[in-house]
């Protein structure tokens, strides 16, 4: 169950399945957990125990947001599982999303696994299937392109044809630098490091070191470095 307990603000444009429930906060009161209310407008699809969330959050299609213990939503989030057949976003133990970052689903899947962080300014975007596996490492204004725009036709613009969406897949225990983008229908392998500012365009192997625009493996991480020896 779901309620705030300060300041409990609604948003009207999209009715009951868009809310924000902690629009007001007190200087003293900079964030709220989340407990039972009667109310049946502010229930998520599930939520566990000691989750807290920031002022400001926007939650849309609650019904298909699902949340697991000791996670932390910071300060002017926005979850929006937004979908007619999807199962929406799910996080899992120990999650941490950091301010102003955006969780959208266009009729696909979010997947924030145990103990994921996720830095502040960040966007998850999904139109099929996007995880972020455990323990990974996502910095700041980082970017998961979980859909395309389909662009074959010359006759009319791109925004009036079609999206397709493969998904990406980050592996556990992975690192992104700040402003790092993957591409739809990218993976990123376990334990594997993509540095700050790189564009993922395809598979990085695990355990690798990836940099550049398209990313390019510069070495595994298994492998003993020059300046180690």
């Amino acid at each position: 169950m779901f309620q705030s307990a300060i300041g409990r603000t609604r948003v009207p444009i999209f009715g009951r399945d868009t809310v924000s429930p902690f629009a007001e906060s007190s200087r003293n009161a900079s964030r709220t957990a989340v407990r039972d209310t009667p109310n049946s407008s502010w229930i998520l699809g599930s939520v566990g125990r000691n989750v807290v969330f920031g002022v400001n959050v926007t939650l849309r299609h609650p019904h298909k947001i699902h949340i697991a213990d000791n996670v932390v939503i910071d300060d002017l989030c926005c979850l929006d599982a937004k979908g007619t057949d999807n199962t929406g976003i799910a996080i899992g133990n120990g999650v941490f999303v950091g301010r102003n970052t955006i969780l959208s689903c266009k009729n696909g899947n979010i997947v924030l696994d145990d103990r994921a962080n996720i830095g502040f300014n960040c966007e998850i975007f999904s139109a099929s299937t996007v995880r972020v596996g455990k323990d990974v490492l996502m910095a700041a204004y980082t970017y998961l392109v979980g859909g395309d725009h389909l662009y074959d036709r010359t006759d009319i613009p791109v925004l009036q044809q079609g999206r397709t969406s493969r998904g990406i897949d980050v592996g556990d225990g992975a690192w992104l630098g700040a402003q790092v983008v993957v591409t739809d229908g990218s993976t990123v392998g376990h334990d594997a490091i993509i540095g700050a500012g790189a564009v993922v365009v395809g598979e990085i192997p695990e355990f690798s070191i990836a940099t550049g625009i398209p990313a390019k493996v510069t070495r595994d991480r298994r492998e003993t470095s020059p300046e180690s020896r």
